[in-house]
């Protein structure tokens, strides 16, 4: 049992399709390859994080029991087919949680409550947060120790940052303190294009020394991976799309 605190990564951006789950599912996935126990926290009702790990999103537990209390957070940690990976699994009925939570006394906190239980059985923690800045994403945020913010690297990539920094500035004020931007994640990246090299200088210019090394390109065998279950590092660990999630995540682990 790992007795020292673990990490808690919250993969946000309000802006759909820019590879936050892609991101979170392979990045855990390398993380837990080099040797950490890692849980991967799906708190998407979408639910594409739980199949990108190979989960059911019928599971008998998920988080939206955790956040109703209706079991213990440990009952909804599944172990993947993967080497030192878990899942705490997500499906639609989820999209109910934001409403049921509205009532409830800390309805920020709830799953910063279940997995300060849980870290000290896990190195890593990674939460898959929804499309959104509504009451999951901020559940997130309140249990995060470090931000991850993927985004794509297109013309419109910084449109509505400034209302994602709005937000973690009013929950570390309000709630978590402690939480940090761990990095920012190009994704989709195409070196042969200007525009990609031009927006990559732009979004450097808003987070100095915040870009992680390595920009995800696009990769064929990383939109393939998901609809086997598997990570990309278990799909075809020698894809660019594998090779640039597990130098990412080396540089993750250094940061920390």
């Amino acid at each position: 049992m790992n007795t020292s605190p673990c990490l808690i990564y919250a993969f946000a951006n309000q802006k759909g399709g820019v590879g936050k789950t892609t991101s979170a599912v392979n990045i855990a996935a390398c993380v837990a390859a080099l040797g950490k126990k890692t849980l991967l926290v799906d708190m998407d009702p979408q639910g594409n994080a739980t199949s990108g790990v190979g989960l059911s999103k019928n599971e008998k537990y998920s988080v939206y029991d955790v956040l109703t209390d209706s079991c213990k957070p440990t009952e909804a940690v599944f172990k993947t087919e993967f080497e030192n990976l878990w899942c705490m699994p997500a499906n639609i009925s989820l999209a109910a949680a934001e409403v049921e939570l509205v009532m409830s006394e800390r309805r920020e906190s709830k799953i910063k409550e279940a997995l300060f239980t849980l870290c000290p059985e896990f190195d890593c923690i990674f939460i898959d947060c929804p499309p959104s800045l509504g009451l999951l994403t901020i559940n997130a945020l309140c249990a995060a120790t470090r931000i991850v913010v993927p985004m794509q690297c297109e013309y419109y990539a910084l449109e509505g940052l400034s209302q994602l920094t709005v937000t973690v500035s009013k929950i570390k004020k309000m709630y978590n303190p402690s939480l940090g931007l761990c990095g920012v994640i190009i994704t989709m990246f195409d070196g042969r294009l200007n525009l990609s090299a031009q927006v990559l200088q732009e979004i450097k210019k808003h987070f100095p020394g915040k870009i992680f090394k390595t920009p995800v390109p696009r990769n064929v065998r990383l939109s393939e991976a998901p609809s086997f279950g598997k990570p990309a590092l278990y799909y075809d660990k020698h894809s660019k799309g594998s090779a640039a999630y597990m130098e990412i995540a080396k540089e993750l682990i250094e940061r920390a």
